[in-house]
């Protein structure tokens, strides 16, 4: 079994928190060493927990070695670490109690009996999935507060207590149940864990056979002096109720409760060096989360400040929006969201981002993209159609034809010609509604006309104005 080397807590308004493990508990040396395969157990368990101190960890080790990259990374990512002095759980447990931060992320059941109140576990970043216990839900369907949980450990084995033999977890939980949370400390205080011998559970009572077997089936590890036993008992109790952890109001938890800020180049030489990413890469994977969580803290310090009720203007809030607007609606995965502009961080333009996190981030942004949107669909509601330029395109090009027309009869004839246009059709006077424009050569007696024109004929041509490409008919008509 080994130690989880990552425990996080998080707070609402600073985000995550990591918290490394210190100095190995005197208590827990021999599992310690057992972990490591360094040999059984010392025989004489409790003379050793009494003269034993804490042991330093080996910083070169492997496993060491593995907290600090995780360090180094984190502190590029903004989020601050705290270097226990024992127990990293039993830290965690104590922000979390003392409400510095809104949970606890280990893998170590033990953080319960630490203090802990709210412990996720299972985090599954692929799919979004976490496992989230609540001690009040533990309280309330099973009965078992932090002193009972602190009894079960002892009774069933721990990193600090070998437990009993001879009791499995069912019996356990009865014998708790029997004496209640209040009072099952102080029994162990007064009796041992002696007291276990002498409550029957609901299987002995089916049979003085059973009882007996049962009676000699347990026994307790270590001396058989009791008061020896009481000790151990009460140097467990003492190690998870009074643990070795920095107060709430220290100097190193008030550094790790400050702002950090994201170091951008520093991370990305982290990501070059540990997974040999590009720094487009590293920017594409980390700047939208970075973006969302600083989006994140402003929705919690205005939810946090509307439960005082104090609910200032978006342009009041001490926190910059990093939003500057909404871009478009979206939807992901059956999810409602928001593709919005970014503002402030140097490689990123857009994202998304849920709607719900931007409702309570900056409902502003959301009422101004809605208002935009209603005044481009109003105003294209009453935007008049376009008309094409027909009439004007005809008239034009009818005044092409007719120029073409005044040069084909001027180049063929070799005198000077006068003609003229005159309308045999109705023709208004801001000539739109014209239907035709009729071309005639005046005067066929005309000397210079005769050259051009037959004896017996006279020519004119037709152009339609209705039409949308107006084209102009030749018709031949006798001179009479």
């Amino acid at each position: 079994m080994q130690e989880d080397p990552c425990h996080f807590t998080i707070s609402r308004t600073k985000g995550l928190i990591f918290v490394a493990d210190g100095s190995i508990p005197a208590i827990k040396l021999a599992t310690y060493r057992r972990r490591l395969n360094l040999g059984l157990e010392v025989g004489n368990y409790e003379t050793n927990l009494q003269n034993a101190c804490s042991l330093q960890r080996n910083m070169g080790s492997e496993f060491s070695c593995m907290i600090k990259e995780a360090k180094d990374i984190g502190l590029a990512l903004g989020i601050p670490c705290l270097d226990s002095i024992e127990e990293a759980e039993a830290q965690c447990a104590l922000l979390n109690s003392e409400s510095l931060c809104d949970g606890c992320f280990s893998s170590d059941s033990d953080v319960f009996l630490f203090g802990a109140r709210t412990v996720y576990r299972d985090i599954c970043l692929g799919e979004g999935h976490v496992v989230c216990y609540e001690m009040a839900e533990v309280e309330r369907k099973l009965g078992f507060g932090r002193n009972s949980l602190i009894t079960l450990a002892l009774i069933l084995g721990s990193d600090y207590s070998p437990g009993v033999h001879g009791l499995g977890p069912e019996s356990a939980c009865q014998i708790v149940s029997s004496i209640g949370d209040s009072d099952v400390l102080q029994k162990i205080t007064s009796e041992g864990l002696s007291f276990a011998k002498k409550i029957k559970t609901s299987k002995k009572q089916m049979g003085s056979k059973k009882t007996n077997s049962l009676d000699s089936e347990i026994h307790f590890n270590g001396n058989d002096n009791n008061s020896e036993r009481k000790n151990e008992c009460l140097r467990v109790i003492d190690a998870y109720l009074k643990p070795k952890c920095h107060p709430a109001d220290s100097d190193a938890v008030c550094r790790v409760l400050s702002q950090h800020p994201f170091q951008r180049l520093k991370l990305q030489r982290k990501c070059a060096y540990f997974f040999e990413w590009p720094p487009e890469k590293t920017d594409e994977y980390t700047l939208p989360k970075i973006a969302e969580r600083d989006l994140r803290r402003l929705a919690n310090l205005r939810s946090t400040s509307s439960e005082l009720g104090v609910d200032p203007p978006l342009q009041n809030v001490p926190v910059k929006c990093p939003v500057s607007r909404v871009v478009k609606q979206r939807k992901v995965q059956g999810t409602e969201c928001f593709e919005v502009l970014w503002e402030g961080y140097d490689g990123l333009q857009t994202s998304i981002v849920p709607a719900d996190l931007l409702e309570s981030a900056c409902p502003e942004k959301i009422a101004e993209f809605e208002e935009k949107t209603a005044l481009g669909r109003k105003q294209n509601q009453r935007k008049p159609a376009s008309k094409k330029p027909e009439n004007r395109l005809a008239m034009a090009k009818i005044d092409l034809k007719l120029q073409n027309l005044l040069l084909d009869i001027e180049s063929g004839s070799n005198t000077a010609c006068s003609t003229s246009f005159s309308s045999k059709a109705a023709i208004s006077e801001d000539r739109t509604t014209s239907t035709a424009v009729c071309l005639t050569k005046q005067d066929p007696h005309n000397a210079g006309c005769r050259a051009a024109l037959s004896a017996d004929t006279s020519q004119y041509e037709v152009i339609d104005l209705s039409s949308p490409s107006p084209v102009a008919q030749t018709h031949t008509v006798s001179r009479c």
